[in-house]
């Protein structure tokens, strides 16, 4: 199993290339307003445009208008959308053209019963925290999150740390994983040495006969 991973987050050109670098296959550029890490359309292109053919762009959004969505998308040449509010499935089905990655905030196995209603190309699964939408550095049941990965790919996020996070795809056998917070100085600063050993850890499992 190839884990993929995604670094999120990314304000800085420099953590961009670190994260391509190191081999992640994925960063996530985000354009909700309510979050540090938020990223300028012209931020986003900068971004994109030096790491273009290296990592796949994911263009991240929450409870966007689907018009705001699909310009975002184009004017960046993002590679998938990730939804993490509470989009509902017609709104998901209506960016068919679109791969997307469709977030859901996890505590209990009643959590996931929601995404048999979505039809979304990956299922990213984070922590449940009333009153955020992400980037609580609180971890999820790795077990809980294998159980949803046996029937689709699953995207595990939730303080997912380089400490951490070869116990995880261990546990969890996710299509891929993804931090924020936990590769990072500050919101939006990545470190580069947390990337490079979060990105070796998560593939540890890879090189185990």
């Amino acid at each position: 199993m190839t884990v993929q991973v995604k670094i999120c987050g990314v304000k800085r050109i420099e953590d961009a290339l670190c994260a391509a670098d190191a081999g992640a296959e994925m960063i996530g550029l985000n354009f909700w307003p309510g979050t540090p890490r938020c990223v300028t359309l012209e931020q986003a292109r900068e971004i994109a445009d030096a790491v273009d053919g290296r990592v796949q762009t994911v263009a991240v959004f929450v409870d966007a208008p689907r018009d705001e969505v699909l310009a975002t998308a184009d004017a960046v040449g993002a590679d998938y959308v990730q939804l993490h509010g509470s989009e509902s499935p017609e709104f998901v089905r209506d960016l068919a053209d679109l791969p997307v990655i469709k977030a859901f905030r996890v505590r209990s196995e009643e959590d996931l019963a929601c995404m048999c209603d979505f039809t979304a190309a990956v299922y990213l699964l984070d922590a449940r925290v009333p009153g955020m939408r992400g980037g609580t550095g609180r971890t999820i049941d790795w077990e809980l999150a294998r159980r949803a990965a046996e029937s689709r790919p699953i995207l595990l996020a939730g303080g997912l740390t380089p400490r951490n996070v070869a116990e995880a795809v261990r546990i969890a056998r996710p299509w891929g994983v993804d931090t924020a917070s936990g590769v990072e100085v500050e919101p939006g600063v990545k470190d580069p040495e947390k990337i490079r050993c979060f990105v070796r850890n998560a593939k540890t499992e890879e090189e185990e006969p």
